[in-house]
């Protein structure tokens, strides 16, 4: 998907998770789109100000700020410190999360690991929304990245995964009813199989995956991250509350 350059030009976006993998191609995206760009990051400092130095390189101001997306202290501050470094916000993009496998009848489940899953996923998510409202401009835009197992999961050990994963479906939905008002949509990407540092194409079980979607591949984040740029796009003003899926055709 080629987005015309210069679409969201005085537009300022917020991506958590930007330091690498999907969060870091829609960072990218979204400068080339001429968005200016800060990324939330939890510890590859070094990674996260090569994405800064890149969107620079592109024109565009940038920032990185270190935040926990378990905390919501941390989330809270991180975006209000964005609307006030730059001066405004106009685009949320919730990408930061993490996977802990457990099936439903393990006696010895890392329960600490599951609860600390639903702290990002669900808890970071929330926080940054309820706090992006405050401040995000009108007609703006929030995104999150979900999965396609909070509709399908057809592996076991995902049950905890992708409760957090539906949960932030039904957050956004009703966020969106919430903030419609004000010409602020609030949307959820499905993103399927995608070759990140988390889900690598040559992991154990990576052949399934491939099996289990109609393309028969992994998808690249920056097809997850041209789909952020239409949605974050002026072009998707009367798109709110709605599933995108981008999954190869896992759901289909």
């Amino acid at each position: 998907m080629k987005m015309e350059d210069g679409m969201l030009d005085g537009k300022v976006a917020l991506v958590t998770g930007g330091s690498r993998g999907i969060g870091a191609a829609t960072a990218r995206a979204l400068a080339d789109a001429g968005a200016d760009v800060a990324i939330g990051y939890a510890a590859a400092e070094d990674k996260a100000l090569a994405v800064v130095d890149d969107i620079k390189g592109r024109g565009r101001r940038a920032a990185a700020h270190r935040a926990d997306q378990g905390d919501p202290a941390q989330v809270e501050r991180l975006v209000r410190t964005v609307a006030e470094e730059f001066g405004r916000l106009d685009i949320l993009v919730n990408n930061a999360g993490v996977i802990t496998r457990a099936r439903a009848d393990d006696a010895d489940a890392d329960l600490a690991a599951l609860e600390r899953m639903y702290a990002v996923n669900v808890g970071g998510v929330v926080t940054a929304i309820r706090t992006a409202a405050q401040v995000i401009e009108d007609d703006g835009r929030i995104i999150t990245i979900g999965s396609n197992l909070s509709a399908r999961t057809a592996n076991p050990g995902v049950a905890d995964y992708a409760a957090t994963k539906a949960a932030i479906v039904g957050y956004s939905r009703g966020a969106a009813r919430d903030l419609a008002p004000r010409g602020v949509t609030v949307n959820v990407i499905q993103s399927g199989s995608v070759a990140t540092d988390m889900n690598p194409p040559d992991g154990p079980s990576s052949d399934a995956q491939r099996a289990m979607n109609a393309m028969g591949r992994y998808g690249r984040p920056e097809e997850i991250a041209a789909g952020v740029v239409f949605l974050a796009s002026p072009g998707a003003s009367f798109i709110t509350g709605a599933l995108l899926p981008i999954d190869g055709g896992y759901l289909a």
